[in-house]
């Protein structure tokens, strides 16, 4: 079975680390052979490191997942693990990998107690806003409002870049290419998805086949497809490249309502309306496992880091953990006394945040499932719910015209964002977690630094 691909029989069971792509023992020097390392970079967040190596001639790029990476970490011990799993890092990387190993801790060592300020409150639409998104660095973030536009707006200076015009309807969903940023779809009322140059504006394709709203898109990792979600209840994937239809997720039985990629970008997994969620196949289409148990519209949908876990949110007052391979339900996240309405896990996928229409917020740590802080103090409703990056700080977006900063591990409230005069839907952190958009149903977008 093992053949240089994602089949490879796993060397290290250290939970701490995992090799994308791992490699068996009787491959290790037929790889060693054909492959050539380039360079190594480092990833704060989640931590990593990325191998950038040559194959047949061809570039490319696989990552070592550092995601319980501490400061109580024996970096020596560490790197001799690496060693044994990737015959990459041979003997003469020991010092490189060493310094790239210190440097992670030396970020992770960093107290992010910083306070916001608002920067810029920007009038960004003549109609309410739908929706805001960073590209990977935060330089420039995209709004999308009922006017039927998005725009793309420059972070550091807070000028519109372009607007994005050809929507006959409400532009609903919106997503950069992330990491790449260089490709920007667009999902409207209006039945089609668009996508657009971030440098020109323009409009490379316009995707048609759904017969009625699209209300949720996503880039896959490798930037060649897009999905979307319908009010139609089918979920279809599309090529970037010919903008052709490349399948269509047929099994829900009501609207699609929220959809999400894994890390990996071989599977889909699709939230409804029927109380469903749907795990496919992303290159056959085929559909993996249906996942039963909530008794009420779902939500919100997530893969954590590692494609291992699934996360869902329910209008059931509940949050459920299942287990990607098979499709069972691990754990029942309960408590909320209302509907659950947003979903995520931080980057590392160590903790889970949900947010519901009773005005709470929880965080649950997503080993033992048990509730580690109750964010309490908003006056209504929660839409919206992210980590920072480095996953001590929780952002919610509430109806009571506030966004709140929160303590991971406390649950106390570090900081309200005021100033928006209508709710506030959504709300997104920067890579580096030093920069927070926020869209309001007052027509404006505020950026905090």
């Amino acid at each position: 079975m093992c053949r240089y691909g994602s089949d490879h029989i796993r060397c290290c069971g250290n939970s701490l680390l995992t090799v994308k792509t791992q490699v068996c023992f009787v491959c290790a020097s037929h790889l060693a052979e054909e492959m050539r390392l380039k360079r190594l970079h480092i990833r704060y967040y989640p931590p990593g490191i990325i191998l950038e190596y040559v194959k047949g001639g061809e570039l490319r790029n696989k990552s070592i997942d550092l995601l319980d990476l501490n400061l109580e970490t024996d970096i020596e011990k560490l790197i001799r693990e690496i060693q044994e799993t990737e015959p990459l890092i041979t003997e003469s990387r020991t010092d490189q990998m060493r310094l790239l190993l210190r440097t992670l801790q030396d970020k992770l060592a960093k107290q992010d107690d910083r306070r916001f300020h608002q920067f810029k409150a920007l009038q960004a639409h003549i109609l309410p806003l739908t929706n805001v998104a960073f590209n990977k660095s935060g330089s420039s973030f995209i709004t999308g409002s009922y006017d039927r536009t998005c725009r793309i707006w420059d972070t550091a200076s807070g000028e519109e870049l372009h607007t994005l015009e050809g929507h006959r309807n409400v532009v609903y969903a919106i997503a950069f290419n992330n990491p790449y940023g260089d490709k920007i779809a667009t999902g409207s009322f209006d039945k089609t998805c668009k996508l657009w140059s971030v440098e020109t504006g323009k409009c490379f394709h316009t995707f048609r086949g759904h017969t009625a709203e699209i209300v949720c898109l996503a880039f896959n990792p490798q930037s060649s497809l897009v999905a979307t979600g319908s009010m139609d209840t089918t979920a279809k994937l599309w090529d970037v490249q010919t903008g052709e239809e490349v399948a269509t997720l047929m099994g829900h039985a009501a609207e699609v309502i929220s959809l999400a990629f894994n890390t990996v970008g071989d599977q889909l997994v699709t939230g409804s309306f029927d109380h469903t969620v749907a795990l496919w196949d992303v290159p056959s289409g085929r559909r993996l496992h249906t996942l039963i148990g909530h008794r009420a519209e779902i939500s919100s949908v997530q893969f954590n880091w590692d494609c291992s876990r699934i996360l869902t949110g329910s209008m059931d007052k509940s949050s459920r953990v299942w287990d990607a391979a098979s499709g069972q339900c691990v754990a029942t996240l309960s408590g909320h006394e209302d509907e659950v309405l947003d979903v995520c896990f931080d980057c590392t996928g160590q903790l889970i945040a949900t947010a519901s229409a009773d005005g709470t917020a929880k965080v649950f740590s997503a080993a033992t499932f048990e509730c580690i802080a109750k964010l309490v103090g908003h006056e209504g409703e929660i839409s919206k719910v992210c980590f920072n990056p480095q996953g001590s700080r929780v952002l919610t977006a509430s109806v009571d015209k506030t966004a709140r900063l929160w303590d991971v591990r406390s649950g106390a409230c570090v900081q309200v964002l005021l100033g928006h005069t209508d709710e506030i839907f959504s709300c997104a952190f920067n890579y580096e977690g030093d920069a927070i958009i926020t869209g309001s149903k007052d027509n404006t977008c505020r950026i905090w630094r």
